[in-house]
Parts: C-alpha cells; sequence; structure tokens
C-alpha cells in the first residue's frame, strides 16, 4: 500500500463552512462569547470618542489664542493667555478615564478569550486523539507519520493561536472600523466620504494578494508536515543510515524538501508582510488628503481646528482596522486550511463495531474457526480465497513463509485490524465481528520480532500487559521470561526508566521484557514472533527458554522464521506472494513434497533462516 503524499498545494474547499464547523466548538460558550463581544464593544467606544473629546481641548487652546491676538492687536492688556485651562484639565481627566477604562476591559476580554480558546482546541486535541485510536489501521498505512504529526501539533497550534488572539482582534477591529465611522459622521460627512474612498483600493489590494498569500501558506504546511515525516524517519533510522553511508543521499533529500518549506516560507512571509506596507501607503494619502481639505474649511470657518485633529486620527484609526483585518485575512486563511486538515482527520471513518452481540455457537469445532474465508486488502488482490481452518485449545499453530509472504495477513485478521472479505472468523464459537474489538484483543497477547517499549519504567513497561496485575505476578513473569536477573543488575532495577526506543538496554533484553509483558498479561491466546537474529547465542536460547515456557498449554500462532522450531506444530500454515498455498502438520507438509518441502530442505541445506539467503 502506498502512503499518501500532500504535496500538491490545495486551498480551502469550503471556507465558511469550515469557519462555522470550527466557531461550533465555541457553541456551550456563548454567553462567555457575549461577555466578550460587550466588553470589546464598550471598550472600544470608550477608546474612539478619546480623539473627538481630545479635539474640544485642541478647540479650546485654539480659541483662546486667537482670543488673545486678537486683544494684542486690539491693544488690549491681558495677564495671561485667555485659555480655559480648567475646562482643559477636566476633557484630559476625561480622556485619561476612558484610556483606562479601554485597556481594563481589553485585558478582561483578552483574558476570557485566552481561556475560552484553550478550552476549545483541548476539545479538538481531545477529539484528534480519540480519532487516532478509532481509525482503521489502514489509514496508518495510507498516511505519512510525518503527515499526521505535523496535523496533530502544527495545524491546532494554529488554530490555538488564531482562537486566542485573532479572533478578539477580529471583534475590536470591526467595532472599531464602525465606531470610527460614526464619528466621523457626526463631525463631517464630506470628509469622512474623503477617508472611505480609501476603503475600494484597500479592498482591490486584498482581493490581489490575500489568494497568493493563501496558497503559500497551504504550501508551507504542506511541504512543513513532510519535512517532518522526513525527520521522523531519518532520526529513528539514524543507526542504519550510518550503517549504509547514506548520510549524504539524506541530507540531500532533507535539503529538497527544506528548499521547498523555504520557498512556500518567503512568499507566504513576502505577500503577508506586503500588504500592511501598501495600506499604509493609501492611509497616509487619505491623511494628506484630509489635511489639506480640513485646513482649507478652517480657514473658511466651516469646521473647528479641533474637529480637523479628530479626523486627522480617526482617519489613522479608520485604516488601522481595515489593514488589521487585511493582516487578519491572512492569518485566517491560514487557520482555515489548518482547520479543514484537522477536521480531514476527524472526518475519517471510525473502525465498525458491531451494534447487536449474536450468541455464540454452541457446541465450536475449536477456540479460533476461520470458516470459508475469502479476504482482500482494500484495492488489492485476493489473498484468501475459501480458506478454513480450526484450531483447537492449546494448539500451536505455525504460520511459514518467505519475508514478504504476507504472514501478518493471518494476525491482522485474527487481532480484527482488518475484517474478512467474506466467510467468518469465530473466537469461541463468535463471530469476532460481532465482538467489539476490545473484546476481542481482551484474548491476546503479541510478543513481535519489533519489540516496543515506551519510554518509562521497566516495571510501568510491565504492567502495560495488565494493569490490574499484583506486585508477585509481576516478579513472577519477569522470572519466567528470565529477565528478572539482568533487571535487578540495572541501577534502578524495576524503576531503570527505560530511554526513548530503549536504547539503554540490548536488543534481547528488550525482547526479553516484551515476553515478561506477555506472561503479565496471561492471554488466552499468544500471537508470537519467534525471529532471534538479531542476538547473540546465548541471549537466543534465553529468549527461546522463555518463549518455550510462555507457549506452555496456551492456544498460540506462531509466526516462524527457523523450521526447526515448529516441527512439533500442531498445524502450519504455508504463504507464499500474499496466499496460503499449503496447510497440514510437518509430516503431511513434507510428504506432499510442495513448497513447504522446498522451504524445509533448502533451509537446512543452506542451513539459512527464510530471512537469509535467496528466501529472503
Amino acid at each position: 500500500m502506498t502512503k499518501s503524499v500532500r504535496s500538491k498545494v490545495q486551498k480551502p474547499k469550503n471556507f465558511w463552512k469550515t469557519t462555522g464547523r470550527l466557531l461550533i466548538y465555541m457553541k456551550n460558550r456563548l454567553f462567555t462569547i457575549a461577555i466578550v463581544l460587550v466588553l470589546a464593544v464598550i471598550g472600544q467606544v470608550c477608546q474612539i470618542q478619546t480623539p473627538k473629546i481630545l479635539g474640544e481641548a485642541t478647540t479650546t487652546i485654539f480659541k483662546g489664542v486667537m482670543q488673545g491676538t486678537a486683544m494684542q492687536k486690539a491693544g488690549i492688556p491681558m495677564k495671561h493667555w485667555p485659555i480655559d485651562f480648567t475646562r482643559i484639565e477636566h476633557i484630559l481627566l476625561i480622556v485619561l478615564s476612558l484610556y483606562a477604562i479601554a485597556a481594563i476591559l481589553s485585558f478582561g476580554q483578552r483574558l476570557i478569550m485566552n481561556v475560552l480558546a484553550q478550552h476549545s482546541v483541548y476539545q479538538m486535541r481531545k477529539q484528534m486523539k480519540h480519532k487516532m485510536m478509532t481509525v482503521p489501521v489502514h489509514y496508518y498505512d495510507d498516511h505519512n507519520n510525518g503527515d499526521i504529526i505535523s496535523t496533530a501539533i502544527n495545524d491546532l497550534d494554529n488554530i490555538s493561536s488564531t482562537l486566542q488572539q485573532t479572533l478578539t482582534q477580529l471583534v475590536t477591529a470591526i467595532v472599531q472600523l464602525v465606531g470610527t465611522f460614526w464619528l466621523m459622521l457626526t463631525i463631517s460627512w464630506q470628509l469622512t466620504l474623503l477617508i472611505i474612498l480609501a476603503i475600494p483600493v484597500s479592498t482591490i489590494l486584498v482581493g490581489i494578494i490575500a489568494p497568493q498569500s493563501q496558497k503559500n501558506f497551504t504550501a508551507q504546511q504542506n511541504h512543513l508536515g513532510l519535512l517532518n515525516n522526513q525527520i521522523e524517519e531519518n532520526y529513528a533510522a539514524q543507526e542504519v543510515v550510518q550503517a549504509f553511508a547514506r548520510e549524504e543521499d539524506v541530507i540531500t533529500r532533507f535539503e529538497r524538501e527544506n528548499e521547498q518549506v523555504y520557498q512556500a516560507s518567503w512568499k507566504a512571509q513576502l505577500f503577508s508582510g506586503i500588504m500592511q506596507p501598501l495600506m499604509r501607503f493609501v492611509s497616509n494619502l487619505s491623511y494628506v488628503v484630509v489635511a489639506i481639505v480640513g485646513g482649507i474649511e478652517v480657514t473658511h470657518g466651516q469646521i473647528s481646528l479641533g474637529n480637523v485633529q479628530a479626523m486627522l486620527q480617526y482617519s489613522t484609526n479608520f485604516s488601522q482596522p481595515i489593514m488589521q483585518l487585511a493582516n487578519l485575512a491572512n492569518t485566517i486563511q491560514l487557520t482555515i486550511a489548518s482547520a479543514e486538515r484537522v477536521f480531514g482527520v476527524l472526518d475519517e471513518p471510525d473502525m465498525k463495531e458491531p451494534t447487536t452481540t449474536m450468541p455464540p455457537e454452541k457446541e465450536p469445532a475449536g477456540i479460533i474457526e476461520f470458516q470459508h474465508v475469502r479476504f482482500h486488502y482494500p484495492n488489492a488482490t485476493e489473498l484468501m480465497t475459501d480458506y478454513n481452518l480450526t484450531v483447537k485449545p492449546g494448539q500451536m499453530t505455525a504460520i511459514v513463509g518467505p519475508t514478504g509472504a504476507g504472514k501478518t495477513t493471518i494476525i491482522n485478521l485474527l487481532e480484527r485490524f482488518y475484517d474478512v472479505t467474506d466467510g467468518v472468523i469465530r473466537l469461541n464459537g463468535q463471530d469476532t465481528r460481532t465482538m467489539s474489538r476490545e473484546k476481542v484483543r481482551s484474548h491476546f497477547a503479541m510478543v513481535l520480532q519489533d519489540t516496543w517499549l515506551f519510554t518509562g519504567t521497566i516495571w510501568d513497561n510491565l504492567k502495560y500487559g495488565r494493569e490490574e496485575a499484583r506486585d508477585e505476578e509481576i516478579y513472577a513473569a519477569a522470572k519466567a521470561a528470565s529477565a528478572d536477573a539482568f533487571i535487578r543488575q540495572l541501577p534502578d532495577g524495576y524503576q531503570t526508566v527505560l530511554t526513548e526506543g530503549s536504547a539503554n538496554i540490548s536488543q534481547g533484553q528488550r525482547q526479553l521484557l516484551t515476553i515478561a509483558r506477555a506472561f503479565v498479561a496471561d492471554p488466552e491466546i499468544l500471537i508470537l514472533d519467534e525471529a532471534t537474529s538479531s542476538v547473540d547465542t546465548r541471549t537466543e536460547l534465553q529468549i527461546q527458554h522463555a518463549m518455550n515456557r510462555l507457549l506452555k498449554n496456551r492456544t498460540s500462532f506462531v509466526i516462524a522464521h527457523r523450521l526447526s522450531t515448529i516441527q512439533s506444530a500442531d498445524q502450519i500454515i504455508v504463504m507464499n506472494h500474499g496466499q496460503i498455498v499449503e496447510t497440514g502438520t510437518h509430516n503431511t507438509l513434507l510428504a506432499q513434497n510442495g513448497f513447504y518441502a522446498d522451504l524445509y530442505n533448502s533451509q537446512f541445506e543452506g542451513n539459512v533462516t527464510m530471512d537469509e539467503g535467496g528466501l529472503a
């Protein structure tokens, strides 16, 4: 199966639908949002009134100066300029009060919006985490790890930042724009008309620049996901890269993808950054025109000097929210692109779970039954055709075949990572499709060649097999797996913290811990990958003895790499090219002189495993 690559840049498919869906996360906080809106409105109303009130102070000073000048020309003596400083002090006190109220309300609305935004993104993160647990396994087969990580981290961070800051800025910008427009009309509709003539010019600029910015911001996020995937893969396999001396190749591939991120990023920032200077240029032109026309009107006595000063300040204030909205347009476009990626994951269909429970067969033929099973992976050729298999309690079923033969397909079907195309698989007589995946998997434990241990203490890793396990059961499991001795030799014993990838213990020790974890789980059915080719002979013997103890009196499916270890298996499933070609016991399969016999003879003649030589 091929993993998808999202290198093709896509615009948001439905901007308003995605925006509305994003705001739904705040629907339970409508009262809080209303409070934020009220605070924003009151705060902006307080702030936008200050230029007009300060204009009255300017007018008062101007009138006093003009009156004093007239008195000087008339030869009238005066002790001081006839300026009403009491009125000016009163005006300044009002202005300071308004600024203080606006600042307090602004702080309050940002604080509330911060809590609201973080709560909304918290809900999205919970849904994202839950979705990652419920999507079918083939979703991970079809998508890059770095792409998924980028969506879960970078895109959600973009949404968080926007809801926390941009939404508040959007509300205040709109209130400031409407309020400033209204107050300008109360002063002079002629000067207001001159100011708003800049809006069409600004709109045209935004219409030209915003789509380019959006396209490149989306490209930046897409290439960033691919870059994250490369980094994650390369660092996880750093030893392999160095062992094959592929550092230069890795660096070349990284630089190629990094160049794509660079190109998209600088273009996005260019178009985003150029918008504000252009908007400021348009605003400055409007400022100059208002100053000239307003000065002419003052000389003709058509408007007071204080009102012209207020209009000049309003022309700047009027352009500020427009520039702010233009900048926010880019951020919002990026956020909606991120939201679409997140919603794209959240909209992935969940694994189908049964709605009704069917009663099991009264007398099942075995603990596991394959009845007329047909199966193929999505968009692939059929791997099983009318396959039947019965496994009785306590039996060992071995799965053999060359590497890539499809041995893990059986495991995928048993664990319900995939469901059969036709037919039925029964567990204790019950169709597994009528059981929840959690219930099905509670009957199994897996010990695979690729050991998986999380970053944490050895104790926590062992208890992961069964959370309710008692302390004595943990110790007994470690002893049964021949792991207790080496664990106690570690500096912190069972409380030793395993680093990322369990790099602070050996491969053999990791394998023993996974076997111990299976002992803790005490499963009804065991799935075992008994490969030990990556450890030394002594450790291999320890692992083999631990596996034998684990398999004793337990139903098991063993993925065999050395045919000598499964000659006593009750049944052997032979696979090749993704299909089951033979089924039987060791002796019956040898007697058939078919594919299994060829594998067995060639392995022992060449003294190799199926993962070595020409059989791999």
